[in-house]
C-alpha cells in the first residue's frame, strides 16, 4: 500500500483521505475531476448521499396537502 502522498489538504477540519481511489495516483485523479481537492469531492458526496437517503422519507414527489398560498411562491 502507498503511503499518503500529502500531508495536509490546506483547508480547515478537512483531514487527509488515505486511499480515495483505487489508484494511489490522487493528483491525476483531481486534475482529471477538475473539481478540487479529492476530499473535497468526498465530503461533497458523502453530503449528496445523505440528502437522497433523507428524501427518501420526506416524498417530495408527492402533491402538497394543502395548497401553497397564491403568494407563497413569488
Amino acid at each position: 500500500m502507498v503511503g499518503v502522498l500529502k500531508k495536509t489538504t490546506g483547508l480547515m477540519g478537512l483531514a487527509v483521505c488515505e486511499m480515495p481511489h483505487e489508484e494511489p495516483e490522487g493528483k491525476k485523479l483531481e486534475d482529471h475531476l477538475q473539481l478540487g481537492q479529492v476530499e473535497e469531492v468526498i465530503l461533497q458526496v458523502e453530503s449528496e448521499l445523505s440528502l437522497a437517503r433523507k428524501m427518501v422519507w420526506w416524498n417530495p414527489w408527492e402533491p402538497l396537502a394543502e395548497e401553497p398560498a397564491a403568494s407563497q411562491w413569488k
